[in-house]
């Protein structure tokens, strides 16, 4: 499934969320009567590729639309049609990242309203210190890694997008955030001794913040439950709303939904919470390695 200008997280990254919860609930309307994607599309003449992406809340909502929808569903209670008008207005505000549009990729912006939104997040990572939890220096040096030749301008902005990201660990209505480090991503350096260093040290002070739970991997454990690679989970307040695994490739990401597959991830962070290092003893690792570093 992305104003210039600070807002407040909940309105910013809220939009998304309820472009879902409005695609989810257009979508069991649309099942209930029996209507195909083909003929609600014809409805608002639109293809069936559009209303699938609507259903997915991977699109902004027209008020005429929703209207024509609601009325081709069958829905005419006035308080029922109001609710979800609502719905599709507060949908279209846009987030705080349409300002970074330049260096933001489609893709990521649906993830980056996701993670405002949840209130808990939990993620494992092998290749590098994740995002939420980079100094700028490191992140710098990551997004230079990743983009050689780039121009510094677009460096900067990125990483500036990186650093706004990260407000929301600190908001007052901030998620509770469970990260397991695999040993491999707080070992491979990026950038000088020093940039190690300042990241490690950052690390162990983000791990004692009362919303953190901080894990490392160690080498010495052999073969874990996340051999499929890095990964993110996503839990949220509304009912209504799944919770989602974020998987991140090259030039797109998936976004995991469907029970049996988040099961299965469920699984494998619950195992790696259980056979990686406490958050004590993972202090300890990150004290030993700033030692080696």
């Amino acid at each position: 499934m992305g104003r210039v200008g600070p807002v407040a997280a909940g309105e910013s990254s809220g939009s998304v969320v309820r472009r879902i919860l409005l695609g989810s609930q257009l979508r069991r309307l649309r099942d209930s009567r029996g209507i195909t994607r083909e003929a609600a599309g014809y409805s608002i003449r639109a293809s069936e590729s559009k209303i699938s992406r609507m259903e997915l809340g991977r699109v902004s909502f027209k008020a005429r639309d929703v209207e024509d929808l609601l009325t081709l569903y069958g829905v005419t209670d006035e308080a029922e049609r109001d609710s979800l008008l609502g719905l599709a207005r507060e949908a279209n505000v846009a987030g705080w990242w349409h300002s970074y549009g330049d260096v933001l990729p489609g893709w990521f912006q649906t993830y980056i309203g996701l993670e405002g939104a949840a209130s808990l997040i939990r993620i494992y990572e092998v290749q590098f210190v994740h995002g939420l939890l980079q100094t700028e220096a490191y992140a710098h040096a990551v997004v230079s890694r990743g983009m050689r030749g780039a121009p510094a301008a677009e460096i900067d902005r990125r990483v500036a997008l990186r650093l706004e990201r990260q407000k929301v660990l600190v908001s007052e209505r901030g998620p509770r955030f469970h990260a397991v480090l695999d040993e491999a991503a707080l070992r491979r350096p990026y950038g000088e001794r020093e940039v190690m260093r300042a990241q490690l040290r950052h690390l162990i002070e983000m791990s004692e913040q009362p919303n953190i739970t901080l894990q490392v991997m160690p080498f010495s454990f052999g073969g874990h439950a996340g051999e499929s690679g890095s990964f993110t989970m996503l839990s949220f307040p509304e009912s209504d709303l799944s919770d989602i695994v974020y998987l991140e490739q090259l030039t797109s990401a998936l976004y995991l939904d469907k029970r049996e597959e988040v099961a299965q991830y469920e699984k494998a962070m619950a195992r790696l919470h259980q056979d990686s290092p406490g958050p004590e003893e993972s202090r300890e690792l990150l004290r030993g390695l700033l030692q080696l570093t």
